[in-house]
């Protein structure tokens, strides 16, 4: 009986990012309508109070730590289904097949660093 050594699988990062262009997508589905519904149509007709966006209440909100993990949800998961999206879009659309790794360390790349500055501009509030 011949020995075969199986080859382990190489470890890939592409179904963190499929995770994350599926929840991004889903906020931006979700969330962006209810926001548009709120701040938009809402307060733009008169059927909030005067006072519901002020600066004191609206700083007040952002400062509970619930509010920040929610506002960086909503900021950063659609990052990176728009960094997922262009990343495809360049590759298949355009067919660059040849720099396929500068490309997406490129988009993926821009959505970290917004996640960094989402993280910085939550923690100090």
């Amino acid at each position: 009986m011949a020995s075969s050594t199986a080859h382990p699988r190489p470890v890939r990062s592409e179904p963190f990012y499929w995770l994350l262009f599926t929840a991004g997508g889903g906020v931006s589905a979700f969330l962006f309508p209810a926001h548009i519904a709120i701040l938009g149509i809402a307060y733009g007709a008169g059927w909030l109070p005067d006072d519901a966006l002020s600066y004191d209440r609206i700083l007040d909100l952002v400062q509970n730590p619930l509010t920040k993990i929610y506002l960086f949800a909503l900021v950063v998961l659609p990052m990176f289904h728009a960094a997922h999206r262009i990343r495809y879009g360049i590759r298949h659309e355009l067919r660059v097949e040849e720099n396929k790794h500068i490309v997406a360390s490129a988009c993926y790349g821009a959505a970290f660093v917004g996640t960094a500055l989402t993280v910085w501009v939550l923690l100090r509030i």
